[in-house]
């Protein structure tokens, strides 16, 4: 595999990922395909494991740990000293929540269309004025709504980079600006984002966007990714803490706590080592064959995949095409039964309320989709 468009060879990249020559898998924003790189990163492990026992940390899985630290930085375009990693975006969340002093600034804004665990967040918070803004459609949240509700009050713009339920992908450039122009903080949940559309961090002035592996980035659950804006890192001092936050996380003395000066300051406690090696795999993949490339060949599925469901007999409503993903909602009257009607034949998806959601990845092929729509239509 290769990120050279001219090299790629799909064959091989749809060989890496065994369910495909078992189903027709459609449902890559729930979980991503567990490839065979991860599947060997993970043997090696539990081999270190059974070979060498705790010694392993040392001489292998903490090395493990920066180099996924790298690649994901790397991938979304940010330092490495920029990165954390969580258990989960709930748990990277509740960090970032727990790292910002509150003051005179107690409102955070978030959206209808977010996926629960971020407006949960600061639901629970009786000191925090949680205001969800209403979709004017039920695809997306304009950025004018945000502009109207942020004022100096506001701590937190929270919301998603892409909405989990529609597709729709938000302009987090045009959110960060919002935020600061009032004084507030942008935080991210690109959880649905990250793997599927381009990024760079960077260049978006957030200051904190959260993703991981189990989904666009093929590998698996139990981990999480923190970025931290790099002139926010030493301002903030979280209220909860690990010893893989201190500088001293090995002298093991319980009076010597001292922040890293990085985004490892951030982290809570020993992470997911399997999931460290097999999102080690999928990452790599991803970067093989390239982010640009992901996000035509995705364009060139979903195409296919409006227009077969359009020629079906489906009535889609979609975002507009410059904030469209790889996220597909077909409308349908009893979306859990057609889909466990699916699941018969052969065909991976997911339902959400009213909707049955397709979701095809780089390593999809026109066909499966075609199976998919067609096996739908006859139920």
């Amino acid at each position: 595999m290769t990120s050279d468009p001219s090299a790629f060879d799909l064959s091989s990249v749809r060989a890496e990922f065994p369910i495909l020559a078992r189903r027709t898998y459609l449902n890559s924003c729930s979980l991503g395909a567990l490839s065979k790189r991860s599947e060997r990163y993970l043997d090696e492990f539990q081999e270190n494991w059974h070979d060498m026992g705790a010694s392993a940390w040392y001489q292998h899985w903490l090395s493990r740990i920066e180099d996924l630290r790298v690649l994901v930085a790397d991938f979304w375009g940010s330092s490495a000293a920029e990165v954390a990693c969580l258990p989960s975006t709930s748990a990277a969340l509740a960090m970032v929540g727990e790292s910002v002093p509150t003051g005179s600034r107690n409102k955070v804004i978030c959206t209808e269309l977010d996926f629960p665990t971020l407006p949960y967040q600061w639901m629970v918070k009786p000191e925090i004025e949680l205001v969800v803004l209403e979709s004017p459609d039920g695809i997306r949240v304009d950025p004018e709504q945000f502009e109207a509700a942020v004022d100096e009050r506001t701590l937190f713009v929270a919301t998603s980079h892409v909405f989990f339920a529609t597709g729709y992908v938000q302009d987090i450039s045009t959110l960060a600006r919002i935020a600061h122009d009032a004084g507030a903080y942008c935080i991210i949940d690109g959880y649905q984002g990250a793997g599927q559309v381009p990024l760079k961090l960077t260049d978006t002035d957030v200051d904190f966007y959260t993703a991981g592996p189990l989904k666009w980035l093929c590998g698996g659950p139990g981990l999480a990714y923190l970025y931290v804006k790099s002139e926010l890192i030493t301002q903030l001092k979280p209220r909860i803490t690990s010893w893989f936050a201190t500088t001293q996380q090995f002298d093991f003395n319980p009076s010597g706590f001292e922040y890293r000066p990085d985004a490892r300051r951030f982290e809570f406690g020993t992470p997911a080592l399997p999931t460290v090696h097999t999102a080690l795999g999928g990452q790599e993949i991803l970067d093989a064959v390239g982010i640009d490339q992901i996000v035509n060949l995705n364009n060139e599925l979903t195409n296919h995949l409006i227009n077969k469901a359009h020629d079906s007999g489906f009535k889609i409503a979609l975002p507009e095409l410059e904030h469209r993903s790889a996220i597909i909602m077909i409308p349908h009257e009893d979306p859990i039964s057609a889909v466990a009607y699916l699941a018969k034949e052969g065909v991976i998806v997911d339902h959400r309320p009213g909707f049955v959601r397709i979701s095809p990845h780089f390593y999809n092929i026109k066909e499966e989709i075609d199976h998919c729509i067609e096996a739908l239509a006859s139920y």
